[in-house]
């Protein structure tokens, strides 16, 4: 019978006839067919009442249908409702998949099957990952989305996925990961917001969003790494800022490091504000001596005269030696020990020019007085005082101010004798000043002041000292001329002659013609004392007289005494100086005068006025 009521059911199905069709199919006990039947035909509330009255287990194929149904109708809601009735989330999670709308899907999954949330969120960022730049939009979605239905979680996870993967826009990177910062901070905690700024703080750095990165560690308290941040980004005042206010113990890193910086990018100017002697040192490496100078001025003298000293240990090496000169001219020279050997280089190598035996050589002899007074003014006032590191510089000093007052002395013909006094005067110090061109300049000069046996017994001497200086050796000098002198047998052989072979030739040709005449005596003139009248040391009393300041000459009689003890000049050579200085207004000679003043003191009649 039931066979015989299935087929007539059936056969009214086909007719359209499903009322009918219906009372036979639960007459042959098929109601699931009749159910089946609605389905087909989308008559769903009757296929839900056949369903509910004779086949309940058939009641979630209807809705099934249904969603599959309202689907198909892009109604989506209705058709999500219809699958939740019928406890299928699962349908409602793939179709929602299928119809690529994620969001509702991970939000159908979440609510009803959590277990599978992790699979489905790994399967959606596989997904976004394949699409570049429209996974960002789609991950800045969900996050939205997740954020506005209070999973923060959630949210943060998808703003972190926004990377260099999915999009090449740094701008929404910063903001993506800015934000998942923010949500962390306000609603995860402090342990899970360290743990997401550990993350997107370096993100940040690595795409030079500095000052984003340091703002997200200071709001976990990360200050080493803001403070890090801040510096990377040459953010060095909010890094120092960061420093004094809240971690007082990171000052010195950040200085060093600004420091650093400054050395690497080669900004002195800005380096001198905070490392004076890193901004000095830089200066120097690059050869900006003016301004390593200029800038050391403003500092102590300590610091002024070890970069003095250095710059002019360069020029010294650069063979520069006036201006190694004008550096101790101009910044003074103070009396270190540790400078002593580049006063005594200077002096050396001024000492051993050429062409400086004439009038026009006044300034650099000057100079070089100027600097030996100074530094010899500043012995006294230190512990080097009376040492023989001073006895030494004020021989110096004395040399200098003869070859200053000699030139001085040579522009005026009124001045000769002065100018030869004081040349003849320097052979008492050939252990210092080169004893060829010594003995030259004196007999030169001698012979053109006319005083020729001076000029023959100085020349024959220069001609036997550059025979010595040839063969090495002062063994086989003869010294017999100058027996009972102040002028030294021993002096320092130079390691070739001062003078060119033409002038050395000249003196020979001249000492032989001389010699030849037998018109000249080869003797030195003696004074009053019976003694070589430029020796200060009497030869039968060992009596020392003081030399004069303006001729270098012994002071015997008509004797002008000064202020400072030891100092004292002929009243002959003085006044004759004065007069030529009063009647040329020679600004050397009056300045000759000053210096004297200065170091000797004033004398007791007063001085001319040469204005």
């Amino acid at each position: 019978m039931p066979d015989i009521h299935l087929k007539h059911a059936m056969y009214l199905e086909d007719e359209g006839k499903f009322k009918e069709a219906e009372q036979a199919f639960i007459r042959a006990g098929k109601s699931k067919e009749a159910v089946l039947m609605y389905v087909h035909n989308q008559d769903w509330d009757s296929a839900q009442q056949v369903a509910e009255e004779h086949d309940p287990d058939s009641v979630a194929d209807v809705l099934v249908g249904q969603a599959r149904f309202a689907f198909e109708e892009k109604e989506y809601q209705k058709a999500e409702s219809f699958l939740l009735r019928a406890q299928r989330p699962e349908l409602a999670v793939k179709y929602y998949k299928d119809a690529s709308m994620w969001q509702d899907a991970l939000r159908v999954c979440k609510e009803y099957i959590p277990h599978k949330l992790q699979v489905l969120q790994d399967e959606y960022d596989r997904e976004m990952m394949s699409k570049s730049t429209r996974g960002a939009d789609t991950l800045i979605q969900q996050a939205r989305e997740w954020e506005s239905s209070g999973e923060y979680i959630r949210a943060v996870e998808c703003y972190i996925k926004v990377t260099p993967k999915v999009t090449s826009d740094a701008a929404v990177m910063e903001k993506c990961w800015v934000k998942a910062g923010e949500l962390a901070l306000k609603f995860l905690g402090p342990e899970k917001a360290c743990d997401v700024v550990q993350m997107v703080g370096p993100r940040l750095v690595d795409i030079k969003k500095y000052n984003a990165a340091a703002e997200m560690y200071l709001g976990v308290d990360m200050i080493k790494e803001a403070i890090d941040a801040f510096m990377e980004g040459e953010e060095w005042n909010k890094a120092k800022k960061v420093a004094k206010e809240l971690e007082p113990r990171y000052e010195p890193y950040v200085d060093e490091r600004y420091k650093e910086y400054l050395r690497n990018q080669g900004k002195a100017d800005a380096l001198a504000g905070v490392d004076v002697i890193g901004a000095l040192d830089m200066y120097v490496d690059r050869g900006q001596w003016d301004k390593c100078l200029e800038t050391a001025e403003q500092q102590s003298p300590k610091v002024l005269h070890k970069y003095v000293a250095l710059y002019a240990t360069h020029l010294i090496k650069d063979r520069k030696i006036e201006l190694a000169l004008d550096l101790y001219v101009k910044y003074g020279a103070p009396p270190n020990p540790q400078n002593f050997n580049i006063y005594k280089r200077i002096v050396s190598e001024i000492l051993n020019m050429h062409d400086l035996h004439k009038a026009e050589a006044y300034r650099t002899w000057a100079d070089l007085r100027t600097m030996l007074f100074d530094l010899c003014e500043n012995i006294v006032k230190s512990s080097e005082a009376n040492s023989p590191q001073h006895e030494e510089f004020e021989t110096m000093l004395l040399i200098a101010h003869y070859y200053a007052a000699r030139s001085a002395a040579m522009s005026h013909k009124s001045l000769e004798s002065v100018a030869t006094k004081l040349t003849v005067s320097l052979l008492r110090h050939t252990d210092i000043i080169p004893p060829d061109k010594a003995f030259y300049e004196a007999g030169i000069i001698c012979k053109a002041t006319g005083w020729e046996n001076m000029a023959f017994v100085f020349s024959n001497r220069y001609l036997d000292i550059v025979e010595a200086i040839e063969e090495g050796s002062l063994d086989m000098l003869d010294n017999s001329d100058f027996q009972e002198t102040d002028i030294p047998f021993e002096f320092p052989l130079p390691e070739k002659p001062h003078l060119s072979d033409s002038l050395h030739e000249e003196v020979k040709e001249w000492v032989l013609a001389v010699s030849m005449d037998q018109k000249v005596e080869q003797v030195l003139p003696t004074d009053e004392r019976d003694t070589y009248e430029a020796s200060l040391i009497a030869a039968n009393t060992g009596i020392r007289s003081l030399p004069c300041v303006i001729s270098g000459y012994p002071v015997l009689r008509n004797k002008l005494e000064f202020k400072r003890p030891g100092k004292a000049a002929n009243k002959d050579d003085w006044n004759k100086f004065l007069m030529a200085t009063k009647v040329s207004h020679s600004a050397e000679c009056q300045d000759v005068l000053k210096f004297i003043g200065q170091w000797c003191g004033a004398t007791p009649n007063p001085s001319y006025s040469f204005q």
